[in-house]
């Protein structure tokens, strides 16, 4: 005989059993959900529903069962087609169907789902979290390293001004940053239990909401059973922080890879982070930076899909919603695993400053210096954009870098700077320019990477 038999008389059908059953699916529950069943045992012997020696055995039979899962021999049953309906045929061979009966007694699947993800996103945020700080010390740890190093930064894939690789590491360390913050953000508004919510209305029974709540560690009950247990906000925004977060990692990536071709040579990944090819015998091939880059846009093909799952259900619980939870699963995951590759490839790299020098001191990085001090020389800003944009068009037509020009040709085109020597500014001089909060000089620079390693160690 089914658990939930009744209405319907028959056991499901096999097409349904085999498209509906989510035991696999639910493993990453099992522990809350026996948790959240031992604290509903406590509540309906406080209710006198079961007495102290049914309570005892029901908590026994549980903590049992707890075992076995944390074992791996708990025995899974086919016919049981969730984690729930598991736990509830074990505890009844354990203690009879008469005394089991009462465990489902004031509560629903409906809620009974909810809470337990909400109390494994909780733990998910946790473990991310320690997974984005520890990227974040690494990057810190290499710009230290770097903090002389000078690369040439971009606007649309073009040579713009010259800055510190130690900047350029601790931009990716404040998005890494803002991701921890939308990941506190999603666990401080999914930390209200639903449990009591049953399957729709509220539980018939006097359950102590606030009680149950205060055991699980959440911050209090929720306000509306319907909202509890009929929206999946949190699976949604939990998938959506993580692919904000892969898409950053993405960027990374996609950099190590760019970087690491001979053209440009600024890094080199470690050899246990490439792969060969099984024609090319030249080939060091990015593999774990191309991997991570790809995980980005199956995260954010997973977000559309909860969103577009979830859009249009009427209130309340839809079968539908047993589908968010398997992908939000797996997007924890696959965050999990780009953040270790990704911490793994810049951990272990070799970076090529004199590469990254040379490439600095070519593209023209050296004009908005340039312009910038004839305005510091009383020159408007536009007439000083205009003239060391005609001296660049002139380095050009004689396959010149403009930091190549001669001295003579800038005095005559600049002769507010003709007592300067040299006219042209350094790399050196170029990057100390911009100094401001948030700016690429050393100073600066120093500064940003001693607040973040303050606030790094703060956070252990």
């Amino acid at each position: 005989m089914s658990l939930i038999s009744g209405r319907i008389p028959t056991a499901p059908g096999g097409i349904l059993v085999e498209l509906g059953g989510s035991r696999d699916v639910d493993l990453p529950l099992a522990a809350y959900d026996v948790d959240a069943s031992r604290a509903h045992v406590a509540e309906l012997a406080r209710l006198g529903l079961i007495d102290d020696a049914g309570a005892k055995r029901l908590d026994e039979a549980l903590e049992a069962i707890a075992d076995e899962l944390a074992r791996g021999t708990f025995a899974w049953r086919s016919e049981a087609e969730d984690i729930h309906m598991n736990v509830e045929a074990a505890v009844r061979d354990a203690v009879g169907p008469e005394l089991a009966g009462q465990l489902q007694a004031g509560r629903s699947r409906n809620d009974e789902v909810v809470t337990d993800e909400r109390r494994w996103l909780r733990d998910a945020v946790t473990r991310l979290d320690l997974l984005i700080v520890a990227f974040e010390r690494t990057l810190s740890a290499c710009a230290a390293d770097e903090i002389k190093t000078i690369l040439p930064a971009h606007t649309h894939t073009q040579p713009a001004q010259p800055v510190l690789l130690a900047h350029h590491l601790l931009a990716y360390v404040e998005m890494l940053e803002r991701d921890r913050g939308r990941l506190a953000d999603v666990a401080k508004r999914a930390n209200r239990s639903p449990a009591g919510s049953a399957a729709v209305a509220g539980s018939g029974l006097a359950l102590d909401r606030e009680a149950t709540a205060q055991r699980h560690g959440f911050d209090g009950p929720t306000a509306n059973s319907l909202d509890a247990i009929a929206d999946r906000d949190y699976a949604i925004e939990m998938v959506s922080a993580c692919a904000i977060a892969a898409n950053h990692l993405s960027r990374i990536a996609a950099e190590l890879v760019l970087w690491s071709t001979p053209y440009l040579g600024f890094v080199r990944l470690a050899d246990g982070l490439v792969s060969g090819s099984s024609m090319l015998p030249q080939k060091r091939n990015p593999d774990a930076a191309e991997l991570v880059r790809a995980r980005a846009a199956r995260l954010n093909g997973t977000l559309t899909q909860l969103l577009q799952l979830t859009a249009g259900l009427p209130l309340a619980y839809h079968r539908d919603f047993q589908e968010t939870r398997g992908p939000m699963f797996a997007a924890v995951e696959t965050l999990e695993i780009s953040l270790r590759a990704a911490d793994a490839m810049i951990a272990t790299a070799t970076f090529d400053r004199e590469a990254m020098r040379r490439a600095a001191a070519r593209g023209h990085g050296t004009a908005t210096a340039l312009a910038e001090k004839l305005v510091r020389a009383g020159v408007p800003f536009r007439d000083a954009h205009h003239r060391v944009g005609a001296l660049v068009a002139q380095a050009d037509a004689a396959n010149l870098d403009l930091s190549e020009l001669p001295q003579p040709d800038l005095a005559a085109a600049l002769p507010e700077l003709k007592d300067h020597d040299p006219i042209m500014p350094t790399l050196e001089e170029a990057v100390a320019a911009a100094d401001v909060i948030g700016g690429t000089a050393p100073r600066r620079v120093e500064a940003a990477l001693a607040a973040t390693l303050a606030r790094l160690e703060a956070s252990e």
